[in-house]
């Protein structure tokens, strides 16, 4: 053996004793390791206590009870979760009494808990946020949906379930999907029934819509107070009621509604999440709950559905205790409670977080208390810990567990529910990042945002067993009727008038707005106001505001539609359409001698005679080679293009043509001299025979810029328009009352104390000059747009359905007969005609002119053209001095260049085309005899030729420009 281990090899000593060292090593490192992992465990309790603060007997006690034991479970059972740490929960219960649930909170502080769940009463939530906030234990309430506190006051409270701020919003959304502009509030009157109204109130009011009665009662109400209250409600207008009650005694309600008989068609009740809580706490609703509540809208909290929640569910009946009932969404919340208490311990811990609480030196027992104040200590890591909490995210069994930097749960989601039969139907979603839709909201997260996605919803079916949408309101049968205003007119009595006889007005206001009303489906009780002393026009405006003050219902009669009247009060559909104008008195203009020139503007008349001589001189062009009556001495000449070109007028002219070109000319300038001719006589006729009237005030403009007076119908709007909008002084307008008065002041004008003009509305004026057998003319334009409407308070939904009516009368041709039975009399021209309007400019003819024009360029370009051919050809032969002269008949020697090109082609372009003809003919038969003498010899006279040619055609076009 010794020799056996001498003769070892050396490396294997060396690997063996380096495996001994590790081996050595190793067992202290791990010794180490799992001493340092006890020593950070060590520093953890034992146990910690987390408190429970809820009404055990209540729909949501009995449901969070066995959520909570089961989470408190599920986390000792965790070994990832607090190991070597058990939690307890120490529960409390308040028995639905804010005062004892106050002394039963501060019972369970005393007992050192690191968290609260709870309380479900926003009531004691207030009181007991001000003893957290000093002990520094954060109060995790899965139950108090009280808006008011979200708050900075109480920044230990912590809301893990869904605030009430967005419940209605969502409320107020499903208001405004279904066109109600006013909703009645019933609730309890505490902390969340009053804090969630509020919200409600400024919810609706960003929808232009509003709670128009709020009906609180008190906690614990007996059915005769709630009896008397809805009595009260159902004597007002609107018929949609939203119910924000707890879900113990919500019932309550419907049971008194139903045996009222409010639970019929043509009502709307929309609950908050109390009614699915309750509903679905019970594991079988009766008929008799059932029938309660058929035809109600409502919502729930809504939780995906993931495999978490699933599993969850699953458990339900195993997890329940004694005297537990039906699930419902709170105990999700409960439960993720406790998660969320423990899984927060976990970071505080593995961030260094001891559990430690000292005492308050605040605090101090006096002999005489036995409050044994001292108990409550301060939890030293209470800070820390609440910050751990709102930093966690984690998916729980009610969704995602996550805080926004206001300390609300991200993603706020309700789903939509209509009860009927014997359960509930999903008829939609909402959430406050999509709004209304029947997709659920976990799905929509996913797609691209689009702020132009259209709220949607299932059909609803209705109590009463209806799908008709309701409308939200009537007029209740012990109800009072509508105080109508009418305004107590002095003129134009034909719009709207005291009548002896019922209802006491007539016109034609009053026609058009009784037949809208025979159009509604439902009866409206009215009585007529007559607004105004009968001496004078009312002020409309103060009338209108007097609609505002809710002095009257609505104001029916010739009221225009102004902006600062819409600002006020809501208008319907204008039933006439108006504007303000200017009317003036006109006298007949005497006919001048120079009315032959009026039918054409100046510009007209230039051109025109500028294109007779332009087509005289091109037709003169194009026929003077050819056509022997365009020859002559050049004064004959000049003649014959002056006579032909203002001939053509008449169609008199006796030339003929005979070029193609200048027949081409002359057939489009005659057809422009016929369209020219027509318009002057269809244009001096209109001057000679219609009666010209004038007047020096020619519009508003006119009328502005003068200082002459003006007249304004008493209570018209248009006097503040003019003086705000125009700045016209209010010393040069002047009131008037009466038609009577409108024929003096314009009879008598400016210098006898009358007006120059009357500014008023369209339908007055036509009325006026309808009864004056069109004595007066308007000028100008109109120079506003506007209309008449019927004005009632904002958001009246009469005004809505009347504007409908309205447009049901102007298509059935009912409004244009009223129309016709008070305002149809003698029509005359209401706009003064004037001179001006009837001249022809050139506007209306320089698309003939340009056809025209165009014309004449390409004919004398094809004529220039052909010239050209014929001179090339034409110029071999007058250089070599065999051909005679163009303008003699004489031989010619060889001219200079420079000298003889321009005056050639001039003598050239004087020839007569048959002449030209007849040189070029002989000098082609002249070529052929040369050709076969030569023998297709090129001599030095040939080249010297060619180059005198080239020379002498540059040169000519240098001439010319080109």
């Amino acid at each position: 053996m010794e020799v056996l281990l001498i003769n070892r090899p050396t490396h294997v000593c060396k690997t063996r004793a380096l495996l001994a060292l590790i081996l050595l090593m190793w067992v202290p490192m791990e010794v180490m390791a799992g001493t340092e992992n006890a020593t950070h465990l060590s520093t953890r309790p034992s146990s910690l206590n987390i408190g429970a603060l809820f009404t055990l007997n209540s729909v949501i006690g009995r449901a969070a009870k066995p959520a909570i034991y089961a989470a408190i479970d599920d986390v000792n059972s965790d070994p990832s979760i607090l190991p070597g740490t058990k939690l307890e929960v120490i529960l409390h219960d308040t028995n639905c009494s804010a005062f004892f649930g106050t002394v039963e909170a501060l019972q369970l502080i005393e007992n050192d808990v690191v968290a609260a769940i709870g309380p479900q009463s926003s009531g004691i939530a207030h009181v007991i946020s001000h003893v957290v906030n000093e002990l520094h234990v954060p109060l995790l309430s899965f139950a108090a949906t009280d808006p008011s506190l979200a708050a900075l006051q109480y920044p230990y409270f912590v809301r893990t379930t869904q605030s009430d701020h967005f419940q209605m919003y969502a409320v107020a959304d499903v208001v405004e999907y279904y066109g109600w502009r006013e909703v009645i509030a019933i609730f309890v009157d505490d902390d969340c029934g009053r804090n969630g109204i509020s919200i409600l109130g400024d919810a609706l009011a960003k929808k232009r819509s509003k709670i128009s009665y709020k009906a609180a009662f008190s906690p614990g109400a007996s059915n005769n107070t709630i009896n008397e209250l809805l009595v009260g409600v159902n004597l007002m207008e609107s018929r949609v009621f939203v119910v924000h009650v707890n879900p113990d005694s919500g019932l309550t309600i419907f049971s008194v509604a139903k045996s009222l008989g409010m639970m019929t068609a043509g009502y709307v009740w929309i609950a908050t999440d109390w009614l699915p809580s309750h509903l679905d706490s019970l594991e079988s609703p009766g008929l008799d709950t059932m029938n309660l509540v058929q035809g109600v809208v409502a919502l729930r909290h809504h939780t995906p559905d993931t495999d978490l929640k699933k599993s969850f569910m699953s458990r339900w009946k195993k997890l329940k205790h004694e005297g537990s009932s039906g699930f419902n969404s709170y105990a999700l919340y409960a439960y993720d409670s406790i998660w969320l208490a423990a899984r927060a311990l976990e970071v505080f811990f593995n961030e260094g977080g001891k559990i430690s609480f000292s005492d308050d030196p605040k605090l101090k027992d006096t002999n005489r208390s036995s409050l044994h104040l001292t108990s409550l200590r301060i939890f030293d890591g209470g800070q820390q810990y609440l910050e751990t909490i709102l930093k966690m995210n984690f998916t729980g069994v009610s969704g995602q567990i996550q805080f926004d930097q206001d300390k609300y749960l991200v993603h706020p989601a309700y789903e939509i529910l209509n009860i009927g039969g014997t359960g509930s139907r999903r008829i939609g979603y909402w959430s406050n990042s999509t709004g209304l839709s029947v997709i659920a909201p976990e799905i929509l997260y996913k797609k691209p945002f689009s702020a132009n996605t259209t709220a949607q919803l299932y059909s609803v079916i209705w109590p009463g067993e209806t799908t008709a949408i309701p409308r939200g309101w009537v007029f209740p049968n012990n109800g009072t009727p509508l105080r109508i205003a009418v305004p107590y007119r002095v003129s134009y009595q034909d719009f709207v008038a005291k009548d002896k006889s019922p209802p006491g007005v007539r016109g034609y206001c009053i026609d058009v707005f009784e037949a809208a009303v025979s159009l509604l489906p439902y009866a409206v009780p009215r009585n007529y106001v007559l607004y105004g002393n009968g001496k004078r026009n009312p002020e409309y405006s103060n009338l209108v505001f007097e609609v505002a003050q809710n002095n009257f219902d609505a104001a029916v009669g010739d009221v225009t539609i102004t902006t600062n009247r819409t600002r006020i009060v809501d208008f319907t559909q204008p039933y006439m359409e108006s504007g303000l104008v200017v009317v003036v008195p006109v006298k007949e203009q005497k006919t001048s001698p120079w009315a032959f020139l009026k039918p054409f503007t100046y510009q007209m008349w230039l051109v025109t005679g500028a294109f007779f001589l332009f087509v005289g001189a091109v037709v003169w062009i194009l026929e003077h080679r050819m056509n022997q009556e365009f020859r002559g001495p050049p004064r004959k000449q000049l003649m014959t293009i002056f006579w032909f070109s203002f001939s053509t007028m008449f169609f008199s002219h006796r030339e003929n043509t005979v070029s193609t070109l200048g027949r081409l000319v002359l057939i489009i300038w005659l057809f422009v001299v016929l369209i020219i001719n027509s318009s002057y006589t269809a244009s001096l006729t209109s001057i000679l025979t219609v009666q010209q009237l004038t007047s020096r005030i020619e519009g508003i403009d006119s009328l502005i810029a003068s200082n002459d007076p003006i007249g304004v119908q008493d209570g018209s709007f248009a006097w503040k328009y003019l003086v705000d909008e125009l700045n016209i002084a209010e010393s040069r307008l002047v009131k008037l009352k009466t038609m009577e008065n409108y024929i003096e002041a314009l009879q008598y004008g400016p210098k006898r104390g009358g007006v120059a003009a009357i500014v008023d509305e369209l339908p007055y004026i036509e009325l006026f000059m309808s009864n004056t057998k069109c004595k007066f003319r308007t000028v100008g334009q109109e120079f506003t747009k506007s209309g008449w409407g019927f004005a009632f308070q904002r958001d009246s939904p009469l005004a809505v359905d009347l504007s409908t009516a309205i447009l049901q009368l102007s298509e059935n041709g009912d409004l244009q007969k009223i129309h016709n039975k008070w305002l149809t009399h003698n029509e005359c021209s209401i706009q003064m005609n004037e001179v001006d309007s009837d001249r022809l400019s050139l506007t209306s003819f320089w698309g003939l002119f340009l056809i025209c024009g165009v014309a004449c360029f390409l004919s004398l370009t094809v004529f220039f053209c052909r010239i050209l051919c014929q001179y090339r050809r034409f110029l071999p032969a007058a250089v070599e001095g065999d051909v005679e002269d163009i303008g003699s008949g004489s031989t010619r020697s060889r001219p200079s260049i420079r000298s003889a090109s321009f005056k050639n082609l001039m003598d050239f372009v004087d020839t007569k085309e048959e002449k030209i003809k007849h040189m070029l003919k002989r000098k082609g038969s002249d070529s052929k005899h040369d050709e076969a003498i030569g023998t297709n010899k090129i001599d030095e006279h040939d080249i010297s030729r060619k180059n005198y040619y080239n020379n002498h055609l540059i040169e000519w076009l240098a001439d010319f420009g080109f």
